[in-house]
């Protein structure tokens, strides 16, 4: 694995983990990246410092440098400071997810024959999130069915 820092063209930086370089080169290259913050799809790496260990910290399984704890925002030891928010960006995807799931039925991986059962009017109009495969979602699409990718994991899925 390797984090890259990444810029979109609003110049908003983020930091996203990828398999390999390769990896990364071949999602820009299929332009299936898009920013953390806005969601444009033009993004590309930004200047970064490279993450190289302190003498002495060659073993893999070796402990972090004490410094690493600045990168975590939330306070440890306090009751959910895991769950709280770290950022703005953060803060308005809790939000959202907030705002989808309490106004919209969760159709899990039904959602691409559910979204078509409601664009060709066969049941009644309302909203819905769920899962769908790309290519369900390229279909969809393609037909003309509004929908559109959520920044989040539903529910179910998360830790």
């Amino acid at each position: 694995m390797i984090k890259f820092t990444l810029k979109c063209d609003r110049d908003h930086r983020f930091d996203s983990w990828f398999q390999s370089a390769a990896a990364f080169e071949k999602l820009a290259a299929t332009g299936n990246l898009s920013c953390a913050i806005c969601g444009s799809g033009t993004v590309e790496k930004a200047m970064m410092a490279p993450s190289v260990a302190p003498r002495g910290l060659k073993d893999k399984h070796a402990p972090a440098p004490a410094h690493a704890a600045q990168d975590v925002p939330r306070a440890q030891g306090t009751p959910g400071a895991l769950r709280q928010p770290a950022n703005q960006a953060e803060q308005a995807l809790a939000e959202l997810r907030r705002h989808v799931e309490a106004n919209s039925e969760y159709v899990g991986m039904n959602f691409a024959h559910e979204a078509r059962r409601i664009h060709d009017g066969e049941t009644p109009e309302r909203s819905i999130y769920g899962e769908a495969r790309p290519d369900e979602a390229r279909k969809l699409i393609e037909d003309g069915v509004p929908v559109a990718p959520l920044p989040f994991i539903p529910g179910r899925k998360s830790n």
